[in-house]
């Protein structure tokens, strides 16, 4: 009786276990109406499944489509389009066997990827003034920047701060102070020399006008004094002459 009943466990189990290993496929095959068919290669799709007595019929993968693995699809994936508008540009173009690789655009860098390519960059970042680029931007970092400190200046462009201009090792004259966004401002003293020479002649020229006005009325001062003495003289003569003629008569 337990003999019987393992022959019947065995016929039961058996033919299971075949049915199971029968559905399995292979690594390089694909299942399809119960039947395991070979893939096609990357690069190609599968036009026609296998039969009992054919094999899968595989046909390249048309233009602007591909399939970068092994497979048993009847269609091809549509090639990625590198949005300039997410920051992105081609840096490998697309093929049968694999799909465009996209990068980000001059002066952004990446933020997002998906298999190696990059599905979404933003621009670099812009030091302010009285910044320098301490570490500049990539395509996959945003630029580091730094502040200036001392005496030193930067327009935000530069890789390293800048000492300010000494204007009087230049033989010059400080017009503004620099700052940390500005360098100094120097004045050229001829020009200086120029706005000022124009005023101090005119200067000059009153000054010499009023003193050739305090001559000529020192001058005509002394004519007025002399005109005196010399009318009191004729009086006082005339005076004397009456006087003697009056006496010798």
């Amino acid at each position: 009786m337990f003999a019987l009943r393992i022959i019947i466990l065995i016929t039961l189990i058996v033919p299971l276990n075949y049915d199971l290993c029968s559905c399995q496929c292979a690594h390089a095959e694909y299942e399809i109406h119960k039947q395991c068919c070979p893939m096609c290669a990357p690069g190609n799709r599968v036009h026609w499944h296998c039969t009992d007595d054919t094999s899968t019929t595989c046909v390249p993968c048309p233009s602007l489509t591909f399939i970068d693995e092994p497979n048993g699809l009847m269609e091809c994936f549509p090639c990625t389009v590198c949005d300039a508008s997410r920051g992105l540009r081609v840096n490998k173009v697309c093929t049968q066997s694999s799909d465009t690789v996209c990068g980000p655009l001059e002066r952004f860098y990446c933020i997002e990827k998906k298999k190696g390519s990059c599905t979404l960059a933003v621009q670099h970042s812009e030091c302010s003034p009285g910044q320098y680029i301490k570490q500049a931007g990539t395509g996959s970092t945003d630029t580091v920047c730094a502040d200036c400190t001392g005496d030193t200046y930067s327009n935000g462009s530069f890789s390293s701060c800048l000492l300010h201009t000494k204007c009087e090792a230049l033989g010059l004259t400080e017009t503004n102070p620099g700052t940390h966004s500005s360098d100094t401002k120097c004045g050229n003293p001829s020009t200086a020399v120029a706005i000022i020479a124009p005023s101090v002649i005119v200067t000059l020229i009153l000054i010499l006008v009023i003193i050739v006005f305090i001559i000529k009325h020192i001058r005509k001062k002394k004519q007025s004094k002399s005109s005196g003495i010399q009318v009191c003289s004729t009086f006082y003569m005339k005076e004397k002459v009456k006087q003697s003629l009056f006496t010798m008569f």
